[in-house]
């Protein structure tokens, strides 16, 4: 309990910047530093040498029966990593959403890096892994070779348990920024929706201003936004590689085909949500690699490009929808307070049908 009160204190202080996260960074090398402060709570995950445990944010007590809950919202940060922020975030959108959102379960899992396991002195068994390397579903530095994304079907699994949530009848998996490119990889190669589709639950992903996309084909979008062979392929080989495309580099979690992938992610339900004004080519978090630029100049023109491949490509199996949020930038907060974001997260009404 005195845990619990301790963190909801600093909550207090991380909600002042709850608008986002990186409109308050100070340079690129904020993200290389330790977290200031460290989710309070840990969700054992199984891995082949045994039970690591990853650091998370919970809005309720579950290890006891809840049956009050109808929604889970599972909400991953950005590349600082500072879950804190994102869950004092989460609260906020959720008394945003109404009073019928308010017995929805939150929880914000927290991907450590090995620094901020040194800084905050945590436990051998942590889960910790390379500063961004969680982001494309990296296997963890240690205490075992296990993906960020097996870590998000343990959290899945967990939801799962109709002891805990016996009435659950939705989960909403959403990111911004580098939480965004997990959710959207996560959404083609993720395996823990079974496990919830299994007892009736529905399953969403929203995604929210990612740096970058992962693609099912070696084109890339042109200066129109049409795809065609990509132009830059010799001085860039590598544009098509994980975490961009299925070319080479794929963690060994995803053991399925490409074609497998894209089919499973087309059926998903799947929510882009593109601020308007995230519109900075050269803003110092966006992904400025060559094989990021191949898929746009800025995060906006990226995620439009993307949808609209993917909509040429597969006519009407491709069921996704996207969402402008009008005058909104790179900032987590306002993107899913907006009425598409409450939409998206908790099926409010007032966003336009799509």
């Amino acid at each position: 309990m005195l845990r619990r009160l301790l963190h909801a204190l600093a909550l207090l202080c991380a909600g002042a910047s709850f608008a986002s996260d990186h409109a308050h960074a100070q340079g690129p090398a904020l993200h290389q530093k330790p977290v200031k402060v460290v989710a309070p709570e840990r969700l054992d995950v199984p891995t082949a040498t045994g039970v690591a445990r990853l650091a998370i944010y919970v809005s309720a007590d579950w290890s006891m029966p809840h049956p009050e809950v109808a929604r889970a919202v599972i909400v991953i940060h950005g590349i600082l990593r500072n879950a804190d922020v994102y869950y004092a975030n989460a609260l906020k959108v959720r008394a945003a959403a109404g009073p019928e959102a308010a017995s929805s379960l939150m929880v914000v899992p927290q991907f450590l890096s090995d620094d901020d396991a040194k800084a905050h002195g945590l436990g051998a068994d942590t889960l910790v892994w390379q500063r961004d390397g969680w982001s494309g579903g990296m296997d963890a530095l240690a205490p075992s070779p296990v993906s960020s994304f097996a870590a998000l079907d343990a959290i899945m699994a967990k939801l799962a348990d109709g002891t805990l949530l016996p009435n659950l009848k939705s989960v909403v998996v959403a990111g911004h920024s580098g939480g965004a490119q997990v959710v959207q990889r996560y959404a083609a190669v993720g395996k823990g929706e079974s496990s919830l589709t299994a007892r009736g639950i529905h399953v969403r992903y929203v995604v929210a201003n990612p740096s970058s996309y992962l693609y099912f084909t070696a084109e890339r979008p042109g200066p129109d936004g049409r795809l065609a062979p990509f132009a830059g392929a010799k001085s860039c080989p590598n544009y098509n590689d994980w975490k961009y495309g299925f070319a080479g580099g794929v963690p060994a979690y995803a053991d399925q085909t490409l074609q497998t992938y894209e089919a499973r992610y087309a059926a998903r339900d799947v929510v882009y949500l593109l601020g308007t004004d995230d519109v900075d080519p050269n803003h110092h978090l966006l992904d400025k690699s060559c094989m990021g630029e191949a898929e746009g100049p800025y995060r906006y023109a990226r995620g439009h490009w993307f949808f609209a491949q993917m909509q040429a490509r597969l006519a009407a199996s491709f069921t996704h929808r996207i969402y402008d949020v009008p005058g909104v930038g790179h900032e987590a907060g306002k993107m899913f307070a907006a009425v598409c974001g409450l939409a998206a997260l908790f099926d409010t009404a007032g966003c336009p049908s799509k």
